[in-house]
């Protein structure tokens, strides 16, 4: 069959500063595919679409008849990254990884379209949060995984460049409030293995567990910055309620308690995270995107 990249794919990875590796690799993908299907010796079902905004993710069979997922990833989004985060935690909160080759990850078939968020909102945080804390173990002796500190050093300085003069006051102070955490790392808890882009779509339901979590990111560092990007799940409900502001406070106060964080820390990290959301949108013309993040950023 062809192995068309879905148009969300393209359009996402020509929002990003393109690159030659990257060009190659979207050029190259149906041939990829074709090469890991056989490699595998997999039945191809069909092409999830819309799909993800980083990776083809093709619904396939293994020999002995198992559904699986298919993911092919381009460099730039560190596919050796999140097969050794998959790998280290072995079906552990995480979709299992059944084998990887040259950028292409076999994986556990999950049911792509049944995600805590379509649970009620006190349940689906409750359920997310849970897989979450599954997640947080200490890294392999000898990673490679990035940092927060690195993370964010490079998200830093894009954020430093940002032209936008409404949005400067809200720079200055993720910015400032990195500093602040990268300076006081907790003793306890500051170098665990993290999912690095969880929220509530990124938990599916499965057959074993109830819910496990995909598409990692995987970075080391604290927990509050991997539960940052949760406080922000629904933000286009939040912006819409007239006590929006007062259920995000709500909000951090109650996942910090319920996962042992520091809720200052979360709070810090929220806003930091928020806020780098929103110049990224701004960067590449997303402009209601980033009026929402930089809205919801406002009211950390």
């Amino acid at each position: 069959m062809a192995f068309e990249p879905p148009p969300r794919l393209v359009r996402a990875l020509g929002e990003a500063t393109r690159d030659a590796a990257t060009d190659d690799w979207l050029h190259r993908l149906p041939e990829l595919a074709e090469e890991a299907v056989a490699r595998h010796g997999l039945t191809v079902e069909r092409v999830q679409v819309p799909g993800g905004r980083s990776s083809l993710v093709v619904l396939v069979r293994t020999r002995e008849g198992t559904p699986a997922v298919l993911k092919l990833v381009p460099p730039r989004s560190r596919p050796d990254s999140e097969r050794a985060a998959l790998a280290h935690w072995g079906g552990m909160g995480a979709a299992r990884l059944l084998d990887a080759a040259d950028g292409a990850l076999l994986v556990e078939r999950l049911q792509r379209d049944v995600s805590v968020r379509s649970l009620p909102e006190a349940k689906s945080m409750l359920e997310a949060a849970g897989t979450l804390r599954r997640l947080w173990v200490a890294p392999p002796a000898g990673h490679r995984f990035e940092t927060v500190a690195e993370r964010t050093g490079r998200q830093a300085e894009a954020m430093a460049a940002c032209p936008d003069p409404d949005a400067r006051p809200l720079v200055d102070a993720a910015l400032a409030a990195r500093d602040e955490l990268l300076g006081s790392v907790p003793s306890e808890g500051g170098g665990l293995l993290l999912h690095g882009t969880f929220r509530q779509s990124k938990v599916l339901a499965a057959e074993r567990v109830p819910w496990l979590a995909v598409g990692p990111d995987p970075v080391v560092g604290e927990a509050a910055f991997d539960l940052a990007r949760l406080v922000r799940d629904r933000v286009e409900d939040l912006i819409a309620s007239p006590s929006g502001a007062a259920v995000t406070r709500r909000r951090v106060k109650r996942l910090a308690e319920s996962l042992d964080v520091d809720p200052e820390r979360l709070r810090g990290w929220t806003l930091f995270r928020a806020v780098e959301s929103g110049v990224r949108a701004l960067r590449v013309g997303r402009d209601q995107d980033a009026e929402l993040l930089l809205e919801f950023a406002g009211w950390v």
